[in-house]
């Protein structure tokens, strides 16, 4: 382990992992109870056109990929309270669309690049101290936001009853979109598109097994998400296989174990 630990890459991993791992974990209590499952991976996927076009303008493409995802998080938040579209179809819409768009803008580069895939297929074991401070940011900003927490969470059972008790739900359901695609534009830089839409996903639908009340859920999956992310970083050294498969693979592993622990309580019951 000491000899893990004396390598800069691994302890900005380490670092890294836990990061991501309770910032998405925080979020992906609300992304899996409100059933957007497939929100993380659209907006991921969503946050090409936007460094698409950042390469294309020739400037820094993570400042130009946060607006262009925010304005398709708020897009997907209207067209899913303004039309009987469900979120998962104003996903699926906005997340082809920004696709098609980022498509154009790099055949739009006189210099073919291959930046903005490599973009969206980060590696934790390539996390730059820049990466770290962003992520950090964002736990800080997400600490900032814990007033709004109990809105949200009223707001995800039942948003009519909220709104009957004059929450202002719309608003912020928009606040809390914003904060969900700043996150995954910014962990998909640091861990890739696949390993953010299972962190958004895995350790929050391990707790839903597990626990009843919304705020241990929330606890619980913060708590698997940063045990995977280490344990599946640690596993992948020792047996020399890829960090951001086994991370998935350990977090798999607990919700199957979640799975037979609700079913054996449940048979009980």
């Amino acid at each position: 382990m000491s000899e893990m630990l004396s390598l800069p890459f691994m302890q900005r991993a380490l670092i890294a992992g836990v990061l991501v791992a309770a910032l998405s974990s925080y979020l992906g209590v609300f992304v899996v109870q409100r059933r957007l499952s497939f929100l993380g991976s659209g907006l991921a996927h969503a946050a090409f056109g936007g460094v698409a076009l950042g390469l294309l303008l020739q400037t820094d493409p993570l400042w130009v990929a946060i607006p262009f995802t925010i304005a398709v998080a708020i897009a997907i938040n209207w067209v899913r309270d303004r039309t009987i579209l469900s979120g998962d179809t104003a996903v699926g819409i906005f997340f082809a669309v920004a696709m098609a768009l980022g498509i154009i803008f790099i055949t739009l580069r006189d210099d073919y690049t291959v930046d903005a895939f490599s973009y969206l297929f980060g590696s934790i074991l390539m996390v730059s101290r820049t990466d770290l401070w962003l992520s950090g940011g964002l736990v800080v900003t997400c600490v900032i936001s814990y007033p709004l927490w109990a809105r949200w969470a009223y707001a995800t059972f039942d948003s009519e009853l909220a709104t009957s008790d004059r929450l202002n739900v719309a608003r912020d359901d928009y606040v809390l979109s914003v904060l969900l695609a700043v996150t995954v534009v910014v962990t998909v830089k640091v861990v890739g598109v696949l390993l953010v839409a299972a962190f958004l996903v895995l350790p929050a639908a391990s707790a839903r097994l597990l626990t009843r009340r919304f705020v241990n859920t929330t606890l619980v999956a913060v708590a698997i998400g940063i045990l995977t992310a280490v344990a599946g970083l640690v596993t992948s050294f020792y047996a020399d296989v890829p960090s951001g498969a086994t991370i998935i693979l350990t977090q798999a592993a607990v919700f199957v174990v979640g799975m037979g622990v609700a079913r054996g309580v449940a048979g009980k019951a």
